[in-house]
């Protein structure tokens, strides 16, 4: 899915830069939100994953959602980088696999009364 730019600030792309290379050293800047680990994460930028041996590709996770253990993130997202963390795709999955898991749900609720929408005969 296509990430929406709408909900982002108008400086997301700089920002985004700026935190996977300056502020994080290229460097996974998760300490053990993702529960996986309780240090550092050790995945670099570009590199084979210590642990999937996937290329590494750093991707900017608001852990908004990790800081004030509410479902969804900030909104719209924002640019608090204080909320904002340099990660591994290993690490910013598992971290918003909750997210992602109530959007499948609402997206096959969703669905289904789409579908009983089709079969509902309308009365004339």
């Amino acid at each position: 899915m296509p990430i929406d730019y709408r909900q982002y600030p108008p400086n997301w792309k700089e920002l985004s830069l700026r935190l996977r290379t300056e502020r994080s050293g290229g460097r996974c800047e998760c300490t053990g939100e993702c529960r996986l680990h309780t240090e550092r994460c050790t995945a670099e930028n570009k590199q084979p994953h210590p642990v999937t041996g996937s290329k590494v590709v750093l991707t900017v996770a608001h852990i908004c959602v990790w800081v004030t253990f509410e479902l969804e993130p900030c909104k719209p997202k924002c640019a608090d980088e204080t909320h904002l963390k340099a990660m591994c795709q290993r690490c910013h999955l598992t971290i918003d696999a909750p997210l992602h898991a109530a959007h499948a749900k609402e997206t096959r609720i969703n669905r289904k009364d789409a579908q009983r929408g089709l079969f509902t005969l309308s009365e004339s």
